[in-house]
């Protein structure tokens, strides 16, 4: 139950005479918000690529009519390149995550290039009218952003002895998955509560490990398809409920129902998690079983 900070020089404080009041000290979160996460790839480089733009920007208004609109024109062109080499850069470290993956069908960090060069391009054309070094700036700024974030994967990622179908089940199954914590993730962010941000991020990890054993083993898909479908769907929908009903009366009973829901669904992916694992290990054991004993009938037959 939240209780009002109060004490000597409050409004509400003690006063002489009354009744000693209640102190209250605040509670440290238990789980950090942001515990086994990792710094984004890039990011001081990006944070750059978005202030550029504005710097831009604000010189524009010191020009001509004519070239203000051509460096108008430039600078929307740059802040549309930072966001979708933000978006590549994303892209890339979930790609390079998982085992079994397409590549991104749009080339965010080429496309980021290449408006990059054209938004330097439009700045230099309109500060000094010179078509030829325009485009040698333009060229060389798209080249250099290119080198500094690299290409999009241009190639899906398999396993190898799996065919393609089979390959693009695993990978848009995985996908679905994704999008469904995803979708955990925005839910929950409405309800202003960094503790139980970090306890669905925490469940979502817990996830994730069952993602990447599927993704390791395609026999495991039968296993984990419920998982992967009705009850990931299930934790969502739970979560939206759950964050619309919390942030408008943030009842403690709620709360505390909805943190033992994730206990029990994290306690039930690591279990599958595990058996899978298991099994893996029992499939192994039998097939250095039969290898062993086929190659001591063999021995039996040369000496015979």
């Amino acid at each position: 139950m939240t209780k009002r900070y109060g004490g000597e020089f409050s409004p509400t404080g003690q006063r002489d005479g009354d009744a000693p009041r209640e102190t209250v000290v605040a509670e440290r979160l238990e789980v950090a918000s942001f515990r086994g996460r990792s710094p984004m790839r890039h990011g001081a480089k990006l944070n750059i690529l978005f202030i550029l733009p504005l710097l831009a920007l604000a010189t524009s208004f010191l020009q001509p009519v004519s070239g203000m609109a051509v460096d108008l024109v430039g600078a929307a062109a740059m802040m549309l390149s930072a966001w979708l080499t933000r978006d590549g850069v994303r892209a890339e470290d979930a790609f390079a995550e998982r085992k079994v993956a397409r590549r991104p069908a749009i080339p965010r960090k080429i496309f980021g290039s290449v408006l990059m060069g054209t938004g330097v391009a439009l700045l230099i054309y309109g500060g000094q009218w010179n078509l030829a070094a325009a485009i040698v700036v333009g060229a060389i700024a798209g080249a250099l952003h290119l080198g500094a974030f690299g290409l999009d994967p241009l190639a899906d990622k398999g396993l190898e002895g799996v065919d393609r179908r089979e390959t693009d089940r695993i990978a848009r199954k995985i996908e679905e998955a994704e999008r469904m914590l995803d979708q955990m993730s925005d839910a929950i962010r409405r309800a202003r509560d960094r503790q139980l941000e970090a306890r669905v991020s925490a469940f979502q990890d817990t996830a994730r490990q069952m993602f990447r054993q599927v993704e390791a083993d395609p026999r495991d898909l039968t296993q984990a398809r419920r998982y992967l479908g009705v009850y990931l769907q299930g934790a969502r929908d739970a979560t939206v409920q759950f964050a619309d009903l919390y942030a408008r009366n943030r009842d403690t009973q709620v709360r505390a129902d909805f943190e033992t829901f994730l206990d029990d669904m994290e306690t039930n992916f690591a279990k599958r998690t595990t058996a899978m694992l298991t099994d893996d290990r029992t499939n192994f054991d039998v097939e250095i079983e039969v290898l062993r004993d086929r190659l001591n009938r063999e021995n039996l037959h040369i000496e015979g």
